[in-house]
């Protein structure tokens, strides 16, 4: 099949999808209307879909093969949109200003095609649609309820806005793609007293302040300047009239880094630095982890393979764009964690005002023209994946004639163990 012209004729199906969803907006792991509408879809397409966790799978192909997982995650922010699309969410509450909504109608376009080729699959594919990436909770959830399991491989795109054309593709073969992301709340400890006795007072913001100094100190002194290495404490809250001081303080921030060694030290220090900050002052402070993602590293070889894949396509101006890496985050990176994973950007920008906002910000817009393409790579790339990784593997075990068991009981090192198939 021609899986760019099978998208082209599609692609108003899909762009029907992304409005539905982008005007349906939801946040957080319960997303019971973009749940239920991707079910429903699913079923039209004539696969049998189920909850896995607070997200939903399904799975065609034939057995006997290996198994590749497409993810799409499908949640919002929590913020007001302002971005004057005519399907702009009405709730005020919700908006897609990261692009979820098309990831998600990507990738029913993209079941509805490779049901319709599915005699001619050489394994299984598994239909991931994913609740909470933006709280780095998703993955976990439904990793959790078991959708990695008999899973060899794995694949995800997500778009990008701003002042770009349509047709680049953003990857990754030999570092980093996107940094971790450590997110924490610090409530700090004091006593509270009338604004004028301070004397008589542990002032938790005062504490707060200093231990937002202290590190911002931290990344300047003790991270690796070769490293990228970013700490933002992007809420601070205290107090709720301004002749009283209060008891307590809150900071939430995020550590993000692109290297696990750099990560390991200074969310050790970050810890220190808090507690030592706050006992200097008189006060205390407790310290939640609210997040913890590592590196999104793609496998190198998959990610190749990839890359030829979508070169075969016949999409006009298609542009790769290697050795691309994010500072921000993704709960893929979990999954990239346990098994062979690719991950890209599809560029989704207007080269005119219309790319001038960012994502995450309120006034953003992503191109539709998009849309065919992630279909189209999403489906090919499925299916010559599994075409050429044919399961399992042919392998020529050594000779044993001289093998003695090994006391232990452990395998031989040729056993075929399921997960030595995987790349």
């Amino acid at each position: 099949m021609d899986f760019y012209k099978r998208a082209l004729e599609l692609r108003e199906e899909t762009v029907a999808h992304r409005r539905w969803l982008h005007s349906h907006a939801e946040v957080g792991l319960d997303m019971p209307n973009a749940q239920a509408y991707v079910m429903e879809q699913l079923r039209n397409y004539g696969l049998e879909p189920q909850p896995c966790g607070h997200g939903v799978t399904a799975e065609l192909g034939r057995e006997g093969g290996r198994t590749l997982l497409l993810r799409a995650d499908m949640d919002a922010l929590p913020m007001t949109e302002e971005s004057g699309e005519p399907f702009a969410c009405p709730t005020g509450t919700a908006a897609h200003a990261c692009g979820h909504d098309f990831h998600a109608a990507m990738l029913l376009t993209a079941a509805k095609m490779l049901k319709e080729n599915e005699i001619a699959l050489s394994g299984r594919i598994r239909f991931m649609f994913q609740t909470a990436e933006e709280t780095f909770e998703g993955a976990k959830d439904m990793i959790a309820n078991g959708v990695l399991e008999g899973v060899n491989g794995a694949l995800a795109y997500h778009v990008g806005s701003g002042r770009m054309p349509v047709g680049l593709f953003m990857y990754n073969s030999g570092g980093t793609m996107m940094y971790s992301v450590d997110g924490f709340r610090i409530t700090v400890h004091g006593r509270g007293a009338h604004g004028a006795y301070p004397h008589n007072s542990i002032d938790p913001i005062n504490i707060g302040v200093h231990i937002y100094l202290a590190l911002e100190s931290l990344i300047a002194r003790e991270a690796n300047p070769g490293k990228a290495c970013v700490l933002t404490v992007g809420n601070f809250a205290a107090g709720s009239a301004p002749n009283i001081i209060p008891d307590t303080a809150v900071l939430q921030g995020t550590l993000r880094t692109n290297d696990s060694a750099s990560r390991e030290k200074l969310v050790r220090r970050l810890k220190e630095v808090i507690q030592g900050t706050a006992e200097v002052y008189g006060g205390s402070a407790e310290i939640e982890t609210i997040s913890q993602v590592p590196p999104l590293v793609c496998d190198p070889v998959m990610t190749d393979e990839m890359v030829r894949y979508m070169k075969e396509l016949p999409i006009p101006d298609l542009t790769p764009v290697p050795n691309t890496s994010a500072s921000a985050s993704e709960d893929f990176a979990t999954i990239a964690e346990k098994v062979p994973s690719v991950y890209m950007y599809l560029s989704a920008g207007y080269m005119d005002e219309r790319g001038d906002a960012p994502a995450h910000n309120p006034k953003v817009q992503f191109n539709e023209d998009v849309c065919p393409i992630g279909t189209a790579c999403l489906a090919h790339c499925a299916v010559r994946w599994l075409a050429e990784h044919p399961y399992p593997p042919t392998f020529s075990p050594p000779d044993t004639s001289t093998h003695r068991p090994d006391p232990a009981g452990t395998a031989p090192a040729w056993c075929p163990q399921p997960w030595r198939f995987r790349r």
